[in-house]
Formats: structure tokens, C-alpha cells, sequence
């Protein structure tokens, strides 16, 4: 039986950024994740994808923000339980909870966290004529390595911010990048779009808008994509790689027995603190829903930040959190 305060499901970095807030009110947090290792999404899936939307960096690959998030957190000592999926949690008689994973790993808390960003997922897969043929033969639905895609044709399809960010960050390194939407519009980050269609502009990619990739051709690896325009006539290109990055599909799992409320796939909380309405039971990051929500790691951030001082009172019940400055060397601190 593992002892802590927190126990946190998900080792994503909203997940690791809960730790540093605990830790500051001398919280101690347990993280377990289904993945084999830290870092959730940002590590299994874009380790090496760029990141804009980070306070004080204009960039910042995703595998650095977890080991910047490691280093963050290393003084208060987490630890971890990775490669099991929680499957239940047992309220004991003084309120406290016991959460018991796949491999009958147990941890006691008085506080369980939800930080599981999507869930358990996997990657959306249109509807394309051999697209599963070529799998791990030319078709990737994630970039873990760009290296892997030096000097090669890439054709990627999709309309969102992953299509957008890896479409501008191979155009240095494939031989040729392409990029389909079947749209004339992008649903990604106005900025995204915008360096994308200078790209296009100065020739460093191929732009194809209103159409779709229809099916896939090969011998033993892929070879071309046909590809339909809006006046539904088909043509091939060459394509060493083809990447559909269409999002993906979560799916809670266990999470969706436990008695929370859900809508949508995602969980709702108060606002106020991030609580769900199972008490000493909080939801945050992508996995939560509200009015207003926003699924950026920035939110998730904050979202930590306020769960941490509600989730206070359980694990201290008989004290208050207070703040009390002191001046170091001419530097208020507390």
C-alpha cells in the first residue's frame, strides 16, 4: 500500500505541474499513468513537437517541457506508478480514498486528482482505401521522431493545429511537404494558419486546399496518395510518408463508472475549485469540462494551481492556509 496525500491520475504535464502546487503546501503526490513512461501525450505522442503557448518561452519542444516540469518537481519527491490503468476507487470510513490499479498496485490518499488528459486514446482514422494496408509501411498518425522523415515526400492531411505545427516545422527537413485540407479555412491557431500560407507562398510547401486523400498505393511500402479536388477528379502524388492527423478519440475507461457526472467524454467540474461532484474526487486539464473551457496546458496549469489550495483542507483539516511574507536579503519571500 502506497501513503501520500495526492494521488494523481495521469503523468502528463498538468499532472506534473499539480506536484510543484501541492508541494508547496507540503502535499505529497503519488502519479499513476497507463503509459510506460512520464510526460502523457507530450512524450508518447509529439515529444518533439514545437509548443507556443508557453509563459516565458516562444518555443519550446514537448519532451523539454516535461523534463523542464521533471526538474521543477524533483524537490518534493513524487513517485510514480506507470504502465497501470487505474480501475477503481474505494471510500474508506474516515472519508479518505484507496485507489487500486491494473496490477493491484494500491495507493491511500485523501485526495484523487483526475490530470488524464484525454484518457485512454487513439488517433481518428478517416476513411481512406488502404490507409490501414500502410501502416508502418508510410503511414504515421504521430511524429515522435521529424528525423525519421529527412529528405523524404510527406503528405500530411488535417485542418487542425498538430497539421498545421508539423506541416511548418518539416518543411526544413522533408524533401517535400504537403499539406491537404478539405477545407479553404484551418480550425487551428490563426497565427498557425498564417505561417503555413507564408510557406506556401515562398514555395517551402505544397498547399492543397478542398480536397481529400481518397486512397493509398504501394508494394510493400507506400508509394503515392490519389488525392480528389472538389470537382471530385483524382491525382496521385508521390509520398514516401503519409500522415493523417485528424485528433483523436478519447475514451475514459474505468473513469466512466466511478459515479461522475459526464458530458461528452469529459468530466464536469466547479469552477471554483476543479471539484467533481464525488467529493475529495477533482478533475483537471483536458479531461474536465466547463462553460468556457479552453484545452490548452496553460489552463490546466492554472486549473492545478486552484485545486491545490481546495484540496488543502483534506489532507490538513484543522489548519488554514496561510501565507506569511518575510524580507530575504532585501526580497520579500514567504
Amino acid at each position: 500500500m502506497v501513503a501520500t496525500d495526492i494521488c494523481i491520475i495521469g503523468a502528463g504535464p498538468v499532472g506534473l505541474f499539480s506536484v510543484f502546487e501541492a508541494g508547496l503546501l507540503k502535499m505529497r503526490c503519488h502519479l499513476i499513468d497507463s503509459l510506460p513512461q512520464i510526460g502523457g501525450q507530450l512524450s508518447e505522442i509529439y515529444p518533439q513537437k514545437p509548443i507556443y503557448d508557453i509563459p516565458g518561452y516562444p518555443t519550446i519542444k514537448a519532451q523539454e517541457l516535461v523534463d523542464n516540469l521533471m526538474l521543477q518537481i524533483a524537490p518534493f519527491k513524487p513517485s510514480f506508478t506507470l504502465g497501470e490503468r487505474v480501475e477503481a476507487i474505494d471510500r474508506q470510513e474516515d472519508g479518505s480514498l484507496i485507489v487500486t490499479t491494473s496490477d493491484q498496485t494500491q495507493v491511500h490518499c485523501q485526495v484523487v486528482v483526475i490530470a488524464g488528459g484525454l484518457g485512454c486514446f487513439e488517433p481518428r482514422k478517416p476513411e481512406i482505401a488502404g490507409l490501414e494496408h500502410f501502416e508502418g509501411k508510410g503511414v504515421a498518425y504521430m511524429v515522435k521522431n521529424p528525423e525519421k522523415f529527412r529528405d523524404k515526400e510527406i503528405v500530411i492531411a488535417g485542418g487542425g493545429d498538430s497539421a498545421l505545427d508539423w506541416t511548418a516545422y518539416l518543411a526544413d527537413i522533408a524533401k517535400t511537404t504537403t499539406l491537404i485540407h478539405r477545407s479553404d479555412t484551418f480550425r487551428g491557431a490563426p497565427d498557425s494558419a498564417e505561417k503555413v500560407f507564408a510557406l506556401a507562398e515562398q514555395g517551402k510547401i505544397n498547399l492543397i486546399l478542398q480536397s481529400n486523400v481518397v486512397s493509398l498505393n504501394g508494394n510493400g511500402h507506400l508509394k503515392e496518395v490519389v488525392v480528389a479536388g472538389k470537382d471530385k477528379n483524382t491525382y496521385t502524388l508521390p509520398s514516401d510518408y503519409f500522415i493523417p492527423l485528424f485528433g483523436l478519440s478519447p475514451k475514459l475507461g474505468p473513469i466512466a463508472d466511478w459515479g461522475l457526472n459526464i458530458s461528452k467524454s469529459a468530466i464536469e467540474v466547479n469552477t471554483v475549485d476543479y471539484s467533481t461532484n464525488v467529493e475529495r474526487i477533482y478533475a483537471i486539464g483536458d479531461i474536465n469540462t466547463y462553460p468556457g473551457k479552453l484545452k490548452l496546458i496553460l489552463t490546466g496549469f492554472h486549473e492545478a494551481a486552484m485545486m491545490c489550495q481546495s484540496a488543502f483542507k483534506y489532507v490538513y483539516p484543522n489548519q488554514h492556509l496561510s501565507f506569511k511574507y518575510t524580507t530575504v536579503n532585501g526580497v520579500n519571500a514567504f
